[in-house]
């Protein structure tokens, strides 16, 4: 999955920071923890996870739409930054995710801005308006309450919604399923998943009756279990033999195709939009995290782009590795920026 920075690849630095716990990075990046969900500041006291659990943002605005949560020890959403600007919109993703009803006019004058500054300054900050992260935040909420409640009812209120319409158009809208579904996900759904090898290391490939809903690839087969465990912790997993699925990913890796895969993929609208952007960028081309945004009819979108294909959980067929820097060289990438590179290289070849 394509790092979140999309100019600069300073991870090797940035983990060397977070490990120091250098004070002079404070506010410069962010960092997020895949296993516990939650993003920091370099200088959080917290404990040390480990490298391969980590990804790196810009800014804690864009850390926040990949769907993080901000650390309550270090409290990044109140970091400082150099861009007064930068600084409004993570207080107003702050305001937009509370349960308090976060109308766009009462957030941009809490921030000290507009309300017309404000809606244009954070659409081309994330890439999307106000409300449309509002209810994604909400969505996502939801999703977690119905696998913690005992009525749809219960999870509309508990979830923040103002009304119970409100709520079935954001589940559906923003999590592409129906409650019912996002529901039966988090209390055993069925998904199967297979592990083998192939020449840029393990790769695992999980499903459920609708398609692929992750693809992974890494160094550790362990660990590839225990993020996908991590991901799904509510569902019933149970490894299966490769299937033809599975052979037609890693036939796509060892000898470059476009995989004809049905996906169960789940994300936020604007993220679902990137994907299948990205699903179109044909194969052995690349496009900078600009043109992706341009073609989605966001231009200034490129930093939620790159938070989008930060995002990805399905490696090669949705293949945000041909989404490089604006130079035309590839950036950091979750599953080893070594693999981005030789995956493009063989695509180009």
């Amino acid at each position: 999955m394509s790092a979140p920075s999309e100019f600069h690849d300073h991870d090797a630095a940035r983990w060397t920071a977070v490990s120091e716990r250098a004070p002079d990075t404070d506010g410069a990046f962010f960092y997020a923890v895949r296993t516990t969900g939650v993003f920091c500041r370099p200088i959080c006291p917290s404990r040390r996870p480990r490298r391969e659990n980590v990804e790196f943002f810009d800014t804690a605005a864009s850390a926040q739409l990949a769907g993080y949560r901000p650390c309550k020890r270090c409290r990044p959403e109140t970091a400082s930054s150099p861009d007064p600007r930068t600084t409004a919109i993570v207080e107003a993703c702050r305001l937009l995710t509370s349960d308090a009803s976060a109308r766009t006019r009462d957030v941009a004058s809490a921030v000290g801005l507009s309300n017309s500054y404000f809606q244009r300054a954070f659409k081309k900050e994330l890439g999307i308006t106000p409300q449309q992260y509002r209810r994604r935040i909400l969505a996502q909420r939801a999703r977690d309450t119905l696998s913690q409640t005992n009525t749809v009812t219960e999870a509309v209120y508990r979830a923040g919604y103002s009304s119970s319409s409100r709520f079935y158009e954001g589940v559906g809208r923003e999590l592409g399923m129906k409650p019912s579904a996002a529901r039966l996900r988090g209390n055993g759904q069925s998904i199967q998943y297979a592990v083998a090898t192939c020449s840029l290391g393990w790769v695992l490939v999980a499903w459920t009756q609708q398609g692929v809903c992750e693809v992974a690839l890494g160094d550790c087969r362990d660990a590839l279990v225990s993020q996908l465990t991590t991901r799904f912790s509510g569902a019933d997993l149970e490894e299966s033999a490769e299937t033809d699925w599975t052979r037609a990913v890693i036939d796509a890796v060892e000898m470059p195709t476009t995989p004809n895969i049905p996906l169960d993929i789940r994300g936020s609208a604007f993220q679902e939009r990137v994907w299948r952007e990205l699903r179109r960028i044909p194969l052995g081309e690349t496009r900078t995290y600009a043109e992706v945004a341009a073609a989605l009819g966001t231009p200034d979108g490129a930093r939620a782009v790159a938070g989008a294909c930060a995002a990805n959980p399905i490696a090669v067929v949705v293949p945000c590795h041909r989404v490089v820097r604006k130079d035309g060289k590839p950036s950091g990438y979750r599953w080893g920026l070594e693999r981005k590179r030789e995956l493009l290289a063989r695509e180009q070849s």
